[in-house]
Parts: structure tokens; sequence; C-alpha cells
């Protein structure tokens, strides 16, 4: 904390408590990927149903063994066609990956180890143990039981799990609608030739992709205007469009141009907070419009990407149901470089990685950091993260990073 500067973990607290989860809907499999499960997630059937191989081979019964005379063939069990009946003494079945092992048979043979006499009898040329090359019903899943919890989200593994239990359609929590309004007057869109005080508008791109990483449905309200009346009308827009977060890039601050405080205010938000101790990052708003929640993020790009990374996402994720929002996403990795003691705030240091000879992550702060510029931050794989008060740090200690999403 310095002054009346709210600590970056506070700031989340805050921000992420009383959120509740978004409705529920149902979705294919097709169109589930990425989304969130609202409610936990039962097998609808033992997965495999029935012990089967898990090589080709030939299913035998180990009481049988040794077998000098050899075992005689009486049969094939295939995957989706089983051998009907229970061995007898003496018999082996050929079975193929993935078949049903045949009443009486405790192992499988694999097909490398059996040698075919002149007769056509089998024998086996080395040991086989009671279930060996055998997968035991159940082994996977079984019917009733809870393999997907609540706040997953779902990427390939998942789904291929959620299918594998039968299950065709899923329920997920909706889409946090998420709408972007971007302010300043010497902003102008890429492609249209900006004039002489002019920088072209690139924060709502990183700000729209991390949202959408997180689960968003993001609508991008376009650049408006330094002056109340037009960043009313954006307010309003988002509003109408009923999202449920208003996420605005830049005008936060207290300069005389800064007016998206007053907008806000006018339109009757409830302000949380405004600074926080953090760099790149201290002019950071947060309040309610109604349902509509409000984060205000800096205007200098590496602090709007920083904020986004840090509350943003936290957000989307917990508005789907997630659990780990807020959880820790810091690793432990070695300076690069000395790295001097850091003051109030708590600081993100763009930074490249690499490993050392000993295989350990290493991570290499740019020289610069100043959060206008975004070249550095396309060169970094990673955030180093320096407690506020945390003293100098030697190069060659331990550090903590933020990966960076790719």
């Amino acid at each position: 904390m310095s002054g009346d500067l709210l600590s970056v973990a506070a700031a989340l607290n805050r921000i992420l408590e009383n959120t509740s989860l978004l409705a529920e809907e149902h979705l294919s499999l097709e169109q589930a990927f990425g989304r969130t499960l609202s409610r936990d997630l039962s097998a609808r059937r033992t997965q495999p149903p029935v012990d089967v191989a898990a090589m080709d081979g030939y299913a035998l019964s180990t009481d049988d063994l040794p077998n000098p005379n050899g075992f005689r063939l009486i049969g094939e069990s295939a995957a989706g066609r089983a051998y009907p009946k229970a061995l007898q003494h003496g018999e082996i079945v050929r079975i193929f990956t993935g078949a049903p092992v045949p009443p009486g048979a405790d192992a499988v043979l694999m097909q490398e180890n059996a040698r075919i006499d002149e007769s056509g009898a089998i024998h086996p040329t080395s040991s086989v143990l009671i279930g060996e090359n055998i997968r035991s019903k159940g082994i996977d899943f079984s019917e009733g039981c809870t393999a997907l919890l609540a706040g997953r989200r779902l990427g390939a593994a998942e789904l291929m799990l959620a299918a594998a239990m039968n299950h065709a359609t899923l329920p997920v929590a909706r889409q946090p609608k998420i709408a972007i309004m971007a302010s300043g007057d010497e902003l102008t869109l890429p492609g249209k030739e900006p004039g002489p005080s002019q920088i072209i508008a690139c924060n709502s791109y990183a700000v729209s992709a991390l949202a959408r990483m997180a689960g968003a449905n993001v609508i991008d309200l376009g650049v408006f205007c330094d002056n109340l009346k037009d960043l009313e009308i954006g307010i309003e827009r988002a509003k109408e469009l009923k999202a449920d977060v208003l996420v605005t890039i830049g005008g936060a601050s207290v300069g005389d141009h800064d007016l998206l405080r007053p907008a806000l205010a006018n339109k009757g938000m409830t302000l949380d907070f405004w600074r926080i101790a953090m760099r790149p990052g201290k002019p950071l708003i947060h309040g309610a419009l109604g349902d509509m929640r409000i984060l205000g993020l800096p205007g200098n790009p590496v602090a709007s990407y920083v904020c986004s990374l840090v509350f943003l996402m936290p957000l989307i994720r917990a508005l789907q149901g997630d659990p780990e929002a807020a959880a820790d996403q810091t690793e432990p990795a070695i300076a690069g470089t000395n790295l001097s003691s850091n003051k109030a705030r708590r600081d993100y240091m763009r930074a490249s990685l690499s490993r050392n000879e000993a295989g350990a992550l290493v991570a290499m702060p740019h020289p610069r950091q100043d959060s206008s510029l975004i070249t550095e931050l396309a060169q970094s794989q990673a955030l180093i993260v320096r407690e506020a008060g945390a003293d100098a740090v030697a190069a060659g200690a331990p550090c903590q990073i933020w990966r960076l999403p790719m």
C-alpha cells in the first residue's frame, strides 16, 4: 500500500467479490470448446464397459499354464464383435486391441510372444501373468462418477472425456458480454492517415484478444472523443447492449482531459476505487453502473495490457464460475541481471525467457520499461513480478515471473 493507493491483491479481491455465475446454457460438443462448465458432469456409462484387450494377441486362462501341448485356437474377438462363448480348458481366442476379453480368459498373450506349431496349436514363448495386457472394466471411469467439475474450462481433452461419458450437449455458463470503448482525441484507427499529433488506437485489440482468451463475447464500441457528451454516448451504448462489463481505455487519470470518471458519474456509476499501487497501471477505475460492472484501464498500451491480464481476465473467468479465477499465476525463475530494490508499488517488468546451462529458467528484463513502449512487450515472454518494497535481487538469484499468453 502507498498512501491511499489500494494494493493489487486488495483491488483484485474487490473486483471479484460478489461475482455471481452468469446464466446457464446448453451447447453441443462442437460448440463448447473454450467454454466453462456450469455444473458437475457425471459419466452416463462405464469405460470400458467390459474387460478389453490392451493389444493384439491371444486371450487365455493362466490356470492352463504351463501347457506343453499348446492351446487350441477356437475363434476370434474383435472390437465391437466379441467372441460369445466361455473358454474351456486348453482353449485360446485370437483377440485384437479394444476387443472384449471372452469369459474364462484372464490374460492376453502378446502376438509377438506366440508360436504356432505345425498342427496349429498356440504356444506361449514367454510367461503370462493374470491380468496382463487387459484393460479392466471401468479402469477409465464408471457410470455415475463425477469426472468434470463445475468451473472447468473445456479444452480438447475435456471435450473428449465428455463425449466418452456419452454427453452430446454440455451445461456451460453464458459468455460474459464485454463492451470496450477507447477514448482520446489523439487516437485514429489503424489504416488511416494520422494527423500530426495523432497516434494509432491499438490498445483495444490486445484487450479484446485477452478478453476472448478468457472466454468473453467482446463488443468493440470504437474510439470516443475527450468530451463528456461523446463519452456518455459510449457509456449509454454499452448499457443498451446489456454489457456485463464496460471496459474503458484511457481518460482514467487526473488530467484536464481525463473526463472518463466525470462521464461515468454523470451516468450514475457507483465508484469503488480508481488508484492502485501497481506499475504500470496506477490509474484503474472500478465501479458499477446498475448491473454493469465498470473497469477503466489506463491509456498507456503496456499498462492497459498488464491490467487486463491481472484484473480483466480473472473477472471474466469468475463470471463463468471458474473457482481458480484469482489463482496466483506466478512461477519461480532466476533473475538474468541485478534488480534494484522496489518502491511502494508492485512492479511488472517485461522480460525475455531463456534456459541456462543447468536448464534453469532465466528471466532477463528489458532495459526500457516505459509503459508506452509496445516493442518490448511484443518481444517478451513473461513479466517479472516485484512486490512493493521488495529488496534488491542479484543476478542469478530467484525471482517470480508471470508468463504472457500467446
